[in-house]
């Protein structure tokens, strides 16, 4: 059986320029990571922590995430406004969505992308831009133990 050549690779995410759906304040933007696996099937891989009162956030949160050599995989980042404590997405401000994949982002090192919304219209001047950068320390250690004559207690 063939080794998958496999390393991990950490996402940072930056927006710019962001819708403004709050009234009275600004948007509470927070990104949410989707991977399509076969077809049309979106899966939510990960969330960024939200930032308030913000038009051009830059996430703490990193997204880790396997990256598999010649593998093609698709990433949609969506960015919404959260203005409540639901979990459910359907309930917030949609303020556009980028999808790329991970090669892409990992050949480029850094990608900026413009955010668009769902009927393929530009969000605003809102952009999105993901960082890549390779988990160096990933390496695995056997430990194996043998014992010899001990006690039945």
């Amino acid at each position: 059986m063939a080794a998958q050549c496999v390393t991990k690779v950490a996402l940072n995410v930056s927006c710019a320029n962001l819708l403004d759906k709050d009234i009275g304040s600004k948007s509470d933007p927070l990104c949410v990571l989707f991977l399509n696996t076969s077809g049309q099937q979106w899966y939510e891989v990960e969330r960024t922590e939200r930032i308030k009162n913000c038009l051009n956030p830059q996430f703490s949160k990193t997204f880790i995430i396997d990256y598999y050599f010649e593998v093609v995989q698709k990433l949609k980042f969506g960015v919404y406004d959260i203005d409540n404590k639901t979990i459910e997405l359907s309930d917030d401000d949609f303020l556009g969505e980028c999808e790329c994949t991970l090669g892409q982002i990992v050949s480029s090192k850094k990608l900026t992308r413009p955010l668009v919304i769902k009927n393929g219209r530009p969000a605003g001047k809102g952009s999105i831009t993901i960082s890549a950068e390779e988990i160096k320390d990933n390496r695995v250690v056997l430990f194996e133990m043998e014992a010899r004559k001990l006690d039945n207690k």
